[in-house]
This record gives C-alpha cells, structure tokens and sequence, in this order.
C-alpha cells in the first residue's frame, strides 16, 4: 500500500505541475466540456447510433453491467478523444482532463478560447460548453416519517430496510471510519450487490479496508479543480476523505447504519439512522471544502456512478447560477442526469437554499426529482430565568445550572484584567482571550458575552468562548446578539458547559438592561461595587415535540420553475415535494471543516435542502426494494401523489415568507413551495395507481422547445425527427399540472398504470382562481396493470398574472387515494 501511496503522490504532483504549467503559460486558458456526436456506452449498447435508430426500450428495464466489456469499451473511447485533440489542435499545448464515456461521449479538457473554437468546427463535435462552478445546498426523522412502525416492519425490519439497494453520493465524500457505515453492527450479515461494479481508490488518506459491503464504492474527482489552482491538499484531500463533513452527513441521512449513539459535547441525543439503513453506499466526491466544486468534475462523477451500476443518485448540491441558453435544462450537468435516468437510475436533487422568493428554485429539470426542505417537530429549547422573574428563550444545546440555584451575571467587559482595556481590544467581549480577564471577577458566575457578527464569518467561536469560561472557572455562558446582527438564524450549538445563546437582540437588551439596572456603584468613582443580577439556565439538552410541523423552511427554493435565462415560466412544477430538512441530526466527519461548532465531533445537527434531499434519497430505496422493476418516473410518482398536505395536527401546511423572524411570517403553503406535499413514506410503498414517463417522452419535450432542435442534437446526438415534437411540458405525464400562460382554453391528458389491486376511483378537483375546469372521466374502474386516461380541460375566466392553484384528488374505494396539484400563473380571457 506504501509504494502505491507514492505511486499516487508522484503522478498527483506532476498532473498538478503540468496543469500549472499550462495556466501559466496560457493565462486565458479555461475547462471545456467537449460532447461528441457519436452515442455514448449507454446508448450504443441500448441500439442508440448518431440518432440514425431509436430503439424504444421496456421502460422497466435497467441494464446491468459488463464491466469488462466497458472497460474495453471506454479504454478506446478515450484513445479516440486523444486522437481527435490532436488533429484539431496541431500540436498546440493542452491537458484533457477527464474522458466520459457512459452516459456522454465526450471529455473535459483545458484550452484557450481560440482553441475551444477549433473544436467547435470539428465534425465530430457536437458541442463545446465553458465549465461552470456548483456549491452545496438523523435521530428522529425515521420516527417523524413513520419508518419504524409502518413501513420498515413490512419487510422484516430496520434489518433488511433497502438492502441490495447501492445509492450514489456526489458530495463531499465519505468519513469511512464512522460506525453509521460499518458493516459488522449487525450479526445479519450484508450482501455483496453483484450488479455494482465500481472501485474503492486507495491513498493514505483512504487506506485499504475503508470500504467494505455497506461502503462499496469510493472515488475522488478533482481535475478540474486543480487546473484552476484553488484545490489545497491539506485540507481537500486528494481521495474520497470527508474533510468538510457535508457528504458524510448526507449519506448517513439516507443510508447511515440503524442505532447508532448520538454523542455530541459529552451528551447523549438518541441512536441514529438512516432512511434506509441497510443500503449500500458508494461516494464520488466531487465538492470540496475551500472552493465547492466545478462542472466538469461534477459530469465525470456522475458518469462514474451511472457505469458503476448504482441505483439512486443523490445530489445535494445546486449550480451557482442559473444555466444560460434558450432554457435551463440544456446544460451538462441535467443532460448526464437525464441519461442517468434513461439507464434506470432515480435521480434526486436538493433544490436550493435561496428561498423564499419566487423562482428561487436551482434545480430545474423534469426528470430530476426536485427536494424542498421542511421542518419536524422535534425542537431543543433552552431558557434563562432573572432575578426579576422574567424568562428568556434561547438555543444552546447545553446542561443547565444546578436546579433552584441562581448564579450571579457578569458581562465579560465588566471583567477585563488589569492590563486589558477595550481600547486594546475591542472584541474582548466576545470572551476569546482567558488572559483578558480577571479570574476573581468570573469564577462560580455566569459570564455574559457578546455574539457579534464575528461569530458569523467564523471569526470568533462559540467553543473559544466557552473554552475561555471553563479557563476562568465560570458556572455559565450567556451569549447576547449584538444589536447589529439582524435576521440572523441561528441553528442549535452544542455547549459542553452550562450556557445559552440569546439569538433575539430584542431579549437580548431585555436581559442587559436587567443586569445595568442591578449594577451597584461607588456614588463618587462610578466603579461597579456590587453585581447586583442574578440568573440559572434551564438547559437544552431535553428535546420536546410540542410544535406545529411540518413546515417549508424560509430558505428553501421555491417554484414556479424557471426556463430560461430571462425567468419565463416553465410548464414544470418545482419542487416535487419537501421533506425533513432542518435540524437534522447525523453523522459527521472528525475532519469536518463546514460547521465550526461540530469540529471533533462524530454528530452533527444541521439545516437545509442538503439534508432534505437524501431523505428522498433513502425511502426511493426502499420502494425500489419493494418494487425492483419500478422506473425512476414511477419511484417519482408513488413519493408525489402521495405526499401529505396537513401537519401533524391537521392543519394545511405553513409556509415561511421571510429570511427575518420567519414564523411571524408565514402563510400556508402552495405548490410553488411544496410541491405534491410532504413525504408520506408509508403511502409511497403502497401508491395504487402510478404516472409514468419514459426517455423518449422528455426528448419529446425538449424537441418541443422552440429553437433546441440542434441543441438537443449537440447533447444527446440524437435527431429531433425521431421524436413528437408538438409535445410541451403541460403535455409531460407528470403527477401534477403546471400551465404558465393559460391562453382561453387548454386540455392536458394524465395515463395512470395501476399496480394495485382491481380497484373503482372517484375523482374530484378544486380548480385554480379565476379558472374553470372539467376532468373526465369523474369516475372510473381501473384493474390490476391496467391504465386509464384522465382529460383535463382548463378555461380562463380572468385576465390575470398572478398565479393561482388547485387540486385534483383520486378517491380509491380499496384506500388508495392520489393528490395531483394544478397551478395556472397567466390567464388569458
């Protein structure tokens, strides 16, 4: 393993030298995605060649892998790629950086604008596209879901939950010494999935016996990073090591190993799981800590993944800006998804974190399933208790002081040494320096500090502060908002000492105008002779399930879908639905980097459509499981029509409105912010009826798309005179309706498949304002593996811009029961 470790070290500094060398000497020089017109693996062996046939596949087949055969395959691919590089660029110096081959025929490589063009007018290039920067977007969720009493006892338990199943991870990568992706936790022992065929990479970050049959796969990619200068190798790592946290959390929410002790700070917060805890998992780490990540290598990841055999991809990352062009789905990341999906592979995207205006959304694509980010009702509450009575909430998830006892308050600049002054240090009330402050003033009391907007940029820290109180032997910390960090929200701490973080800088003055008012001083030198407040922390560490949930988080991205550059509405409803996404406890890197407060911790609790995704990520496994033929469409439809649209007390879902005091500004929830609704894991395994959708219906689609026909056929190599291409999204056999511009009248069908039993339906719908609407048939009997067309026929009765909603619900008498949601934004009468 040592001499191989040198072998990799060696050849890593040398591609990085000539990369170097190559920028330098060619400062304009740039990645290029170049893709080929000839067909990639996938498609050649599914009957594809230059668009000249189109062999219309069974829609529940997955074609397995040859590796062998693929290795063949690719290794001359790539001697083709190097041949035409060196026809088209004359002996002009470049570096190719990755050969694809599977899901695209094509490479990355990196050239001067100049050079890039040459290519362009090749005959076998079908398209040249700049490279482009993308970035990242459980205890108790399993429970919140109902995965232990309805659905993992189905099939034998949290035992055998999704086994067989391999989820793809393009993240950050992997913590593979973590016990949530062991696979000796359990004496029943885990299979080998024979249709997986990928690698684990071996370095001396990621020595040999890190993977093992529950971490399967693992492999790093960084070219595209290192021609650009920004990967920094100490903490980048060049293999599949975590050194940020954000992938290791990921792929324990969806696949992380079931009962695993959560311990954080010295305390105990339950056993973790993952979604489907006996998943495989294979990583291919694409983004990194210091910069986030870049197209190029993002492609290469997922093609690696699709090669491999794995069947989910799970993707908590979104592109930096909204791909250019004449509409947002022709860009290389969403058209390799595509082909991902073509070869059977369910594919999951977290939509964003830039919520909550309209047209937020950062995934864009109706073969991507598209995860918004809600809350449970699991909350950590903390609070502090004055001398006057008066009780303040905060966050902290800390011990409390002894019971029935109050502390005496001191704010840190009440307690500066002799030799400190805040004209020498002006942020010595943030409590990062022991050698500040006078032990005398602060031993046995609770010290007060300042959490400024420091504490955001990562300048100061929650653990310095506390390090500094256990230093000066204080009973407590009280963290105040400084009055100058508005909106901020402010996520559970953990704090290894009694402590409380007052995250509203209105409290805040509440409790520093408390303890001014109780300051005693010397009538004639206005020194502080007595500290006159006093106050105990209740503590933190206590989780009650007391409020409304859930609930769309403020951040999450929301709909309508964007199309194109210029924000016209597609006909495509974004997100597909939300799920559990804030506040979610899991595994964690040692190295992690992402969260400061988590550094050296096994755990960490953290927020966003990142974490909502891989729920997705992880009950699509276990319908996979239960149903193995299932297409990715049909995975998508049973998660969709049947999504809730109450909370746990049964009132319509609530929607936050606003980055600042977000639950003072909320209204219900519409399709733009949650789609079909939230997931309903145990409905998904049993949908009834099903929508499905092929490839050849979204090239349709983006045939139909006004001028794309040479831009579909620069990213598939396929000719548009193969497919329908009158087809629009409205027309898409998806499980909702979205019509952007409602010109008078317009009727859309829905096939539905049933997989269940023979079953009699009722339909009903609640049309969209200043809509009229009519469904046929109202009624209908459908019987096992039969389908049925449903005709949708809307009228405008307005002249209208604003978009408006509505809701078509199938009624089973065997108890199935769909949701469908319709939203119509322009009406024209």
């Amino acid at each position: 393993m040592g001499n191989l470790y040198w072998v990799y070290l060696v050849l890593t500094f040398c591609f990085g030298l000539v990369l170097n060398t190559l920028s330098q000497e060619n400062s304009d020089s740039d990645v290029y995605i170049v893709t080929l017109k000839q067909a990639p693996l996938s498609l050649s062996y599914q009957g594809f060649n230059n668009g000249s046939t189109s062999v219309r596949l069974n829609k529940l087949y997955k074609p397995r892998n040859d590796s062998r055969s693929h290795q063949r395959s690719s290794s001359y691919i790539s001697r083709v790629h190097d041949s035409l590089l060196k026809k088209a660029l004359k002996g002009e110096k470049y570096m190719k950086l990755y050969s694809y081959h599977y899901l695209i025929n094509g490479f990355s490589v990196l050239i001067t604008p100049q050079q890039a063009d040459m290519l362009s007018r090749r005959q076998e290039v079908a398209n040249v596209v700049l490279d482009f920067p993308v970035r990242t977007a459980t205890t108790y969720t399993p429970q919140f879901l109902g995965l232990l009493k309805g659905v993992w006892p189905r099939d034998g338990g949290y035992e055998t939950a999704g086994e067989g199943i391999v989820i793809g991870f393009i993240d950050t990568g992997i913590d593979p010494t973590h016990s949530s992706f062991a696979d000796d936790v359990s004496d029943h022992k885990y299979p080998i999935p024979d249709h997986f065929s990928g690698i684990c990479e071996v370095t001396r970050d990621f020595p040999s016996g890190s993977c093992n049959r529950k971490l399967v796969g693992a492999r790093h990619f960084a070219a595209s990073a290192i021609t650009r200068g920004v990967f920094n190798s100490s903490q980048d790592y060049a293999s599949p090591l975590d050194g940020d946290g954000h992938g290791t959390h990921t792929a324990s929410v969806s696949a992380g190993n079931h009962g695993i002790p959560v311990m954080v700070a010295g305390n105990y917060f339950g056993n973790a799981s993952g979604m489907a805890p006996r998943s495989h998992i294979a990583v291919y780490k694409a983004l990194y800590k210091s910069f986030g990540g870049f197209a190029a290598d993002v492609v290469a990841a997922i093609d690696q993944a699709a090669q491999d055999g794995v069947d989910i991809i799970s993707l908590s990352i979104t592109p930096n800006r909204r791909p250019p062009g004449i509409a947002t789905f022709f860009n290389p990341i969403d058209m390799a998804l595509l082909s991902a999906v073509k070869s059977g592979i369910f594919v999951v995207q977290a939509a964003g974190n830039t919520g909550p205006s309209p047209k937020s959304m950062s995934s864009f694509s109706p073969w991507i399933f598209t995860v918004g980010a809600a809350s449970h009702d699991r909350v950590y509450s903390n609070s502090i208790v004055l001398g006057n009575n008066e009780t303040i909430p905060g966050v902290g998830l800390a011990p409390g002081t002894c019971s029935n006892e109050m502390y005496t308050l001191i704010s840190a600049v009440h307690a500066l040494s002799n030799e400190t002054t805040l004209a020498n240090d002006m942020y010595a009330g943030e409590c990062q320096d022991p050698s500040n402050f006078d032990r005398e003033f602060i031993q046995g009391n609770l010290l007060i500090c300042s959490y400024s907007i420091r504490f955001v940029l990562g300048l100061s820290t929650v653990k310095q502060a506390l390090q500094t109180a256990k230093n000066l032997s204080a009973a407590g910390v009280v963290f105040c908002m400084d009055p100058f960090v508005i909106g901020f929200q402010l996520n559970p701490t953990p704090l290894n000492m009694p402590g409380i973080i007052i995250p509203s800088t209105n409290d805040s003055k509440i409790l520093l105008q408390y303890y001014n008012s109780s300051l005693e001083r010397d009538g004639f030198t206005k020194k502080i002779v007595r500290f006159g407040a006093v106050a105990s922390i209740s503590g933190g560490l206590e989780a009650n399930y007391s409020v409304s949930a859930p609930k769309v988080m403020y951040y999450s991205a929301r709909g309508p879908d964007p199309e194109d550059g210029f924000l016209d509405n597609a006909d495509i409803m974004k997100p597909n639905l939300v799920a559990p996404g804030n506040s979610i406890w899991a595994a964690w890197s040692t190295l992690g980097m992402e969260s400061v407060e988590f550094q050296g911790e096994s755990f960490a609790m953290m927020s966003g459509t990142s974490m909502a995704a891989p729920h997705i990520a992880g009950l699509a496994a276990l319908i996979k499981q239960k149903f193995p033929h299932f297409s990715p469409a049909a995975i998508a439809s049973a998660l969709s029509t049947t999504a809730s649209l109450y909370d746990k007390n049964g009132s319509p879902i609530m929607a936050q409105r606003a980055y600042t005091n977000p639950d003072l500004n909320q209204s219900p929830a519409t399709p733009f912010d949650m789609g079909n609704g939230f997931v309903n894991a145990s409905s998904a395994l049993d949908p009834g009826l099903i929508f499905e959708s092929t490839y050849e219906d979204y090239m349709s689609f983006l045939c139909g798309i006004n001028g794309s026909i040479p831009i579909v056929f620069n990213h598939t190599g396929q000719n548009c005179q193969l497919y329908n291409s009158t087809v629009t999204a409205a027309d898409l056999n998806l499980p909702s309706i979205t019509i952007a511009r409602l010109n008078r009248s317009q009727t859309v069908g829905r096939s539905l498949t049933n997989i269940a039993g023979n079953e009699s339906y009722r339909v009903d719908w609640t049309a969209p304002f200043g809509v009229s609407m009519n469904v046929t048939p109202a009624h209908f009997f459908i019987a096992m593996g039969e389908k049925q067309v449903l005709n949708i026929t809307f009228n405008a009765m307005t002249n209208d811009s604003t978009a408006s909603f509505g809701r078509i619900g199938l009624v089973g008498n065997g108890g199935h029961n769909l949701n469908i949601p319709l939203s119509v934004i322009v009406k024209l009468y």
